[in-house]
């Protein structure tokens, strides 16, 4: 032998005092995972709840389901999450004013971040059909999506929106 002692994984019966608080971590992450209703807190929590799991699996002797969980199911899963998270919270809207005007565009930014959105403005007539509505000359919000006018009826920026002169509308090709 060259002195080398073999270290041995963790076993329930001797080191319990360690291995149950790591591993209460899991169901208490999960919990608040799956009860945010901030997204971006989400991310942060996925990206806790698959290192814990890491911990574990390594504490446990599975250095090679460790690797995989770091691997897959934290550093993957989290960057696909950020990336999809990225690309799908924004309100676009064609920008339909006849001159741009930075105070409107700053009140929908604030009201709508509350919703955890970004406002995305593109040229009138670039994609209509990729967008939630438009945006007109004196502050005429229209959108496209019912739902997405009544929960944007529902925030604290709808009354400054509409105290500034701001009207907020819902398509007029889909009202019965």
């Amino acid at each position: 032998m060259n002195g080398v002692v073999p270290t041995l994984p963790l076993s329930l019966s001797g080191e319990l005092d360690l291995l149950l608080p790591i591993t209460a971590l899991l169901p208490l992450t999960a919990v608040l995972l799956v009860s945010q209703s901030n997204p971006y807190q989400t991310l942060v929590l996925r990206g806790i709840l698959g290192s814990v799991a890491t911990l574990v699996y390594a504490l446990l002797g599975a250095p090679d389901v460790a690797i995989t969980e770091a691997l897959v199911g934290t550093l993957l899963s989290t960057t696909l999450y950020a990336v999809a998270l990225r690309s799908s919270m924004a309100l676009r809207l064609e920008d339909r004013r006849s001159s741009p005007d930075p105070q409107p565009e700053q009140r929908l930014s604030q009201w709508i971040s509350a919703l955890h959105l970004r406002l995305r403005l593109v040229e009138a007539g670039a994609d209509p059909g990729r967008c939630h509505g438009w945006l007109e000359d004196g502050g005429r919000l229209v959108l496209r999506q019912r739902a997405l006018l009544e929960r944007l009826q529902r925030y604290p920026g709808y009354g400054p929106w509409c105290d500034a002169g701001g009207a907020l509308l819902l398509d007029p090709e889909l009202t019965p």
